[in-house]
């Protein structure tokens, strides 16, 4: 390894061993958020690491919220559906998921606030949010493309109730309408094209909240209070997919990923390591809060290929870009549609994807909404930049792994976004 923003993945004969993830991004970005929002004190084991979900306590800090931080535990004293009126303007850091869920929260409040981020972040669109919260009768103002920094005016107790159909199915967007449905009067429904992760309406029910589901639809009723919480946050699935996507690469691997979070609307990757030829057993599986958790054992099976489309993409939204890394190692390869939303992430990660792949030897083709890998491809080791997104730099270690000489991922500081372990974890598994 080099400095903080170079590593060397040399290529590995092998992956075994046990693994314990940190916690669900998801999960943590939400339950911080209604920690806020609940009377009392809310402990959270295993929250994320991630830098990400560290801009959404900062935030919640900012908001009047009691924060207290050790190694795995966070504490939250909520101050109820009011919050205090912050003194600086709320930095998001590079979370696209606090910055637009947050900005539900803040619909609902009594007071004017900005929130801002870093150049990636500024990049990002929340149009999306703001005409939902709009409507609501928040009032927004934003840079040039209804980009960051937003100012946010609140409702101040006047938010109301709408029924609202996402043009595009996100569940960031999902949950920042529920929360200011919470501060609204009425009820308050989103409805979406495809069904998307539920975190948010789970985290609203685990608070005490009560949230209806039907298909694609959920509902709340407003004013309802919430009560503090004390949760152990499953391990990150999204996570996860990086190192079972690495055992899935070699014939003699064995991996056990501990305490993983199963929620049906995120297990996707599971049946699609399967239809690939992966070997994936369940160990266990609990439920808590609402949450399914299990532990997951990974071999390797002989890897066929795939089209990821639909619903599927959008179930698979984070973990497209490592299914497409390890698609040249497939014997049929794996094409990827309706998949348009990756272009407005941390970086646009369709063509990220295809330039990684590009520069380690492989042919791709390139689409609007996703991309086609052929199989049957040897890779070599290249330098590859990260163009700072974490998902690109975890990507491309693992395709690494099964790659002729070594490969260098530029940027791979990112991984701290989400995963500052990463790097570690993966090298303990890995066998040179």
């Amino acid at each position: 390894m080099s400095d903080q923003n170079s590593v060397i993945v040399p290529p590995a004969k092998n992956v075994q061993g046990t693994v314990r993830l940190p916690g669900d991004k998801s999960i943590s970005h939400r339950y911080a958020m209604l920690a806020g929002l609940a009377r009392g004190k809310t402990v959270l084991e295993n929250f994320s690491t991630g830098a990400d979900c560290a801009s959404t306590l900062g935030c919640m800090q900012g908001l009047g919220c009691k924060v207290t931080k050790t190694e795995t535990t966070v504490e939250i004293e909520g101050l109820g559906l009011e919050l205090h009126p912050p003194q600086a303007s709320l930095d998001c850091g590079n979370s696209g998921s606090t910055i637009r869920m947050l900005a539900g929260i803040l619909a609902g409040q009594s007071f004017s606030c900005e929130m801002q981020g870093d150049e990636s972040l500024s990049r990002r669109p929340m149009g999306r949010v703001i005409r939902p919260l709009s409507l609501m009768g928040a009032k927004f103002s934003s840079a040039e493309g209804e980009r960051p920094p937003l100012r946010i005016t609140g409702a101040n107790g006047t938010l109301h109730a709408i029924e609202y159909k996402t043009p595009v199915a996100s569940a960031q967007v999902k949950s920042s309408i529920l929360f200011a449905g919470l501060l609204a009067e009425g009820i308050t429904s989103v409805e979406e094209p495809v069904r998307t992760r539920d975190h948010g309406e789970l985290a609203l029910r685990a608070f005490g909240a009560e949230v209806q589901q039907e298909k694609n639809r959920a509902s709340i009723r407003g004013r309802q209070p919430l009560h503090a919480l004390r949760a152990t946050i499953p391990g990150d699935i999204s996570s996860a997919a990086f190192f079972m996507c690495a055992a899935a690469l070699f014939p003699e691997s064995s991996l056990v990923l501990e305490n993983v979070g199963l929620n049906p609307t995120r297990s996707a990757l599971l049946d699609v390591l399967a239809a690939l030829g992966a070997r994936v057993h369940v160990l266990d599986l609990q439920e808590a809060n609402s949450e399914l958790r299990g532990s997951l054992k990974v071999e390797a099976g002989r890897l066929k290929g795939t089209t990821i489309s639909g619903g599927q993409s959008a179930a698979l939204i984070d973990e497209l870009p490592v299914l497409a890394a390890i698609a040249p190692y497939t014997t049929e390869g794996i094409e990827i549609r309706d998949a348009g939303e990756l272009r407005v992430k941390e970086s646009d990660r369709i063509a990220t994807v295809a330039q990684s792949l590009r520069a380690m030897g492989a042919n791709v083709e390139e689409y609007p909404d996703g991309l086609r890998v052929p199989g049957n491809q040897r890779l070599h080791g290249a330098k590859v930049d990260s163009h700072g997104d974490h998902r690109i730099a975890m990507a491309f270690s693992v395709a690494a792994l099964r790659a002729e000489g070594e490969t260098e991922i530029l940027g791979a500081d990112a991984a701290r976004i989400s995963f500052p372990e990463f790097f570690r974890m993966l090298s303990a598994i890995t066998e040179s």
